[in-house]
């Protein structure tokens, strides 16, 4: 190992960018897409606000459900990438089919049989008003169909990230993700003889393009052409030490996701008090958000495997090495993003509706995203190596502190009290992400990740 341990900086950037350009790809055309469909449910003629508001809400119970399953695709991703750095590839399989039959029993079936039920309750509870909940409920219960083939998919992507393969997740995401966009076109606004459906073609669109992709990655990998094999044809052995594992390292992690989402719930409850043209707004500037921590995601999801190969293969400094670089450079990316959506905000807002009361809201959020891009997209590469490394709990923490009693409280106050409106409410979103920056950080340096023991 000391002759990895040696690798130049030009070497360590080179390993990084093979495995994070495709990623990089698939995440930000996922994003992009999303924005696409946002733009386009956007468009639809009547009660733009709804429509829109409707899209939003029913994205948060949805993220709730598939960080679950990413939560126990942690561990298994923590597992399989050191067990690749150990050159033991001919365990990998059997670590992936401990963690999609666990997915499937434990989160998805439970997961997508409460949205079905109670649709309405769930839309009603984020706050949305009669008018949101009308036009949501068919959407919400067609996306919930997607969401079985979606949670498929998300756990053979995150194996094949576990072990650098990145390129063919890429190319079927993006088959997946085009299909979705046409699917949008032709069934929203109604061509080719199609009939127009509204946000309803939107929702069927979305799930076909979830079954889509998972049967381009379920496909792949029953090939054999990955060094990452699954046979199903082969007896299943259940091993008790990894269902300890998975669980040992995924409970945090579906902990942090649950505090995450009930702190954005909370707090769209919050904004939604101030009406639907200014939850419209916010809807928008999380779309853009999370298309400009693209890069950040694309650096996490690598720094996480890199982190796990290099302990795989006991080299903690080489690991080290591959964090620091994945930080500078992802930062760098970050501060560009942030330039353009701080000088571009009036532009993009304009992409999404010609509503000028949407529009100067977008404008007044996008404005402090600017500023609140930088922290949030280091922390989600720090983050990211931890979880490789299998530190699971300091993520949980600095989401609790951060998402549930820092965003939750100051925004109230801010909105409530200060009368601040949207911008208070996206002041309380900086604060947060700053201090979970500075958790995360002081986690990394101080080393202790270099402890844990898997697999």
């Amino acid at each position: 190992m000391e002759v990895e341990q040696q690798l130049t900086n030009k070497e360590l950037r080179k390993n990084i960018f093979v495995i994070v350009w495709p990623v990089f790809v698939e995440v930000l055309l996922g994003a992009l897409f999303g924005m696409v469909d946002m733009m386009m449910v956007g468009k639809i003629p009547g009660d733009t606000a709804a429509a829109v508001s409707a899209v939003g809400m029913t994205n948060q119970p949805m993220f709730l459900g598939l960080s679950l399953i990413q939560a126990l695709n942690v561990g298994g991703t923590a597992i399989i990438a050191r067990y690749f750095g150990a050159k033991k590839y001919n365990r990998m399989g059997s670590i992936l089919k401990h963690v999609m039959i666990l997915a499937m029993v434990f989160c998805v079936i439970p997961t997508a049989i409460l949205m079905l039920i109670f649709a309405p309750e769930i839309l009603s509870l984020l706050g949305g008003d009669a008018t949101v909940i009308n036009v949501g409920v068919d959407y919400f219960r067609i996306v919930t169909i997607g969401f079985i083939f979606q949670s498929l998919s998300f756990t053979v992507t995150a194996a094949l990230r576990g072990i650098g393969e990145t390129k063919t997740p890429m190319k079927n995401n993006i088959i997946a993700n085009s299909c979705n966009v046409l699917g949008n076109a032709i069934l929203i606004y109604g061509m080719f003889g199609f009939p127009a459906l509204g946000v309803t073609g939107a929702a069927i669109a979305t799930a076909a393009s979830n079954l889509i992709a998972m049967v381009l990655n379920v496909r792949y990998i029953l090939s054999g052409k990955s060094i990452l094999k699954l046979d199903f044809k082969e007896k299943f052995e259940f091993r008790v030490e990894v269902m300890h594992d998975l669980v040992r390292i995924g409970i945090p992690t579906a902990l942090e996701q649950l505090a995450l989402r009930f702190g954005v719930i909370m707090f769209l409850k919050i904004v939604s008090g101030l009406g639907n043209n200014v939850y419209a707004a916010h809807q928008i500037a999380l779309n853009v958000l999370s298309l400009s921590y693209s890069p950040a995601q694309a650096f996490g999801i690598t720094a996480s495997s890199l982190m796990g190969q290099s302990l795989g293969a006991k080299s903690e400094k080489l690991a080290e090495r591959y964090t620091k670089m994945c930080q500078r450079i992802g930062l760098m990316l970050a501060i560009m993003m942030s330039a353009s959506i701080y000088f571009g905000a009036t532009f993009l807002a304009g992409m999404y509706t010609d509503n000028v009361e949407i529009i100067q809201n977008t404008v007044i959020a996008l404005s402090i995203v600017a500023f609140v891009q930088p922290f949030q997209s280091h922390q989600l590469i720090t983050s990211g190596a931890l979880r490789g490394a299998g530190d699971t709990v300091w993520p949980l923490i600095a989401i609790f502190i951060g998402s549930c009693v820092i965003r939750l409280s100051v925004g109230y106050v801010f909105v409530n009290f200060f009368g601040w409106g949207l911008a208070g409410a996206w002041y309380a979103v900086f604060i947060d992400q700053f201090i979970r920056d500075m958790i995360i950080l002081l986690r990394f340096r101080s080393g202790r990740w270099k402890n844990i023991r898997i697999a």
